[in-house]
């Protein structure tokens, strides 16, 4: 289990801080997941579907995951100046480059979703025939 996170004692800049590694850890983590999925999708779809179109998807959707998570492992590394800002413009700039992050992932995840139904879509298809 991990350790509280949170401490009566922590300043506001600091809780909001420790809130955002966690928020990206977490996005690396499920794309890091979504990795493995993408590869057992591609193998289903070469030994199952045979879908040159479908394999075109998942290779860009696979190519895009890699350049999201690139962009997530440079945040936060970067992510340790946040604790240097002293001022509002600072803070706004880490605030608008986090919700500008948060907002890739989303989008992103949306679109893998939308692709992994079709893929179970074609699956169920395949397999009722």
């Amino acid at each position: 289990m991990k350790e509280k996170l949170f401490y009566d004692h922590d300043a506001d800049s600091i809780i909001m801080m420790k809130k955002d590694k966690a928020e990206i850890e977490n996005w690396i983590a499920d794309l890091e997941f979504m990795n493995n999925e993408i590869e057992y999708l591609l193998k289903i779809e070469s030994k199952i579907l045979k879908s040159t179109g479908l394999r075109e998807n998942l290779l860009t959707v696979r190519r895009e995951n890699t350049l999201v998570l690139g962009i997530l492992y440079k945040y936060e590394a970067n992510q340790r100046n946040v604790i240097e800002c002293d001022n509002m413009k600072c803070n706004a700039f880490y605030l608008n480059n986090h919700e500008k992050c948060r907002n890739s992932y989303l989008k992103h995840i949306q679109r893998y979703r939308e692709l992994k139904l079709f893929v179970f879509s074609k699956i169920s298809n395949y397999t009722s025939r």
